[in-house]
């Protein structure tokens, strides 16, 4: 069934439906202007809502019975979906529109039936939200349990050696696979490491002068010059970091007596740190400027400096914000995947030495579910395996982040 010409036309008589009702309670006013409890848009709104509401559940039901196993080329079901449930649809549609014009009197409140409406939209987008999540986590737990199934997690979580290759003959060299992921955890964690050193103070002490040290003509033409690197495409960090950053450290290495390599933690971390600092700044900038400005007053009134205010009266006011931005920070850099994947190494080498090449959990995950892969491999399933520990990992920080604001709200509303 084609639902663009049915959505058209559900739309088109919905629109003639508020254009009706609205009229109406216009003609109504005439005779008495304190009749109606609603303005006249409101008493539209009730009748598209009366209007799109019953066809809307058909679709829903349509939906789920399209789930059940049947066999959609008979003829039967070619008939049902091509003519019946049209039809029905359009019924329900005129049926809802017709009872909602009809109940338009005066006396009516539509103020309580929109408001219902708005709060059961809300009700759906956070089941909507909440259930995506749910099959995210299933899909990945049952992948990640066939993965267990086959390699012990003791080796997954403890062993050293991370070599996911899988033999495509039985006697084939090395068809046994090395599945420890300690050395992507701690790549991943070194080029974090690296990115917050670069964006923890830029973005802070560049939060700090725009809220406390810049004229509002200065913070009005610069920050949104700042915010511009926040709408850089992920892509572009990676081509500069691999081009560019990664080249320049190599270079600056051989001429000091340095080996630095171009896939090095250092290049891919600065790079990343870039990325992040206009998300730290935006965040403390508005968690800076939420600070009473009765406590900067109170400050100078006893004689402080603007920097004593600063350091003193501002940061520990606005510090456990300031934290729970740092900690979403951390969950957005342990999460990158296009930077990584340009400028940071595919061998897993367990090292703390950030002149060195690393890979990272983001980087594995591309790899082995790139090209044509048997999804029940332990080679494959290993990815389903790393992207679960990243998300549980993201999932903590963000709880952290979002326990060390409410603390921060009760502690100075």
């Amino acid at each position: 069934m084609s639902f663009s010409p049915l959505l058209i036309l559900l739309l088109a008589m919905s629109a003639a439906g508020y254009w009706y009702g609205s009229k109406k309670v216009l003609a109504g006013k005439a005779t008495d202007v304190a009749a109606y409890a609603g303005r006249p848009h409101q008493f539209g709104l009730y009748v598209v809502v009366w209007g799109l509401v019953p066809p809307l559940l058909l679709f829903a039901l349509w939906f789920v019975f399209t789930l059940l196993p049947i066999d959609r080329s008979s003829g039967v079901f070619q008939k049902i979906d091509q003519i019946i449930f049209p039809v029905l649809a359009m019924l329900a549609a005129s049926a809802g529109l017709y009872f909602a014009v009809q109940k338009i009197r005066p006396g009516l409140r539509v103020r309580k039936t929109l408001e219902r409406t708005v709060f059961g939209i809300l009700i759906l987008a956070s089941t909507i939200s909440v259930f995506t999540t749910v099959g995210i986590v299933f899909s990945l737990l049952f992948e990640t349990i066939n993965f267990f199934g086959k390699v012990p997690y003791t080796e997954f979580f403890f062993g050293l050696e991370w070599s996911p290759q899988t033999a495509l003959r039985a006697d084939q060299v090395g068809s046994s696979g090395a599945f420890g992921a300690i050395p992507l955890f701690a790549g991943t964690m070194l080029i974090t490491l690296i990115a917050m050193i670069v964006a923890v103070p830029l973005g802070l002490l560049s939060a700090i002068y725009m809220t406390e040290y810049a004229s509002n003509t200065f913070r009005a033409v610069v920050k949104p010059i700042l915010e511009i690197l926040a709408g850089i495409p992920t892509v572009v960090y990676g081509f500069f970091a691999a081009l560019t950053v990664g080249v320049f450290f190599r270079d600056v290495g051989t001429s000091i007596g340095l080996t630095v390599v171009s896939e090095s933690a250092l290049a891919a971390g600065v790079v990343m740190g870039m990325m992040i600092i206009p998300f730290i700044s935006s965040l403390s900038d508005d968690i800076i400027m939420a600070v009473p400005q009765s406590l900067r007053d109170g400050s100078y009134g006893l004689g402080a400096t603007k920097s004593e205010t600063v350091r003193k009266v501002i940061l520990p006011a606005a510090l456990p914000g300031i934290v729970g931005a740092v900690l979403l920070a951390v969950s957005r850099a342990i999460g990158e995947t296009m930077i990584v994947v340009m400028a940071a190494g595919f061998a897993a080498n367990l090292t703390a030495n950030p002149l060195e090449a690393v890979t990272t959990v983001t980087v594995q995950i591309v790899g082995l579910l790139v090209g044509d892969q048997e999804f029940d491999s332990a080679k494959t399933l290993a990815a389903f395996a790393l992207a679960l520990v990243l998300f549980a990992i993201t999932l903590v920080l963000n709880v952290i982040a979002l326990v060390v604001v409410r603390k921060y709200r009760e502690k100075y509303d």
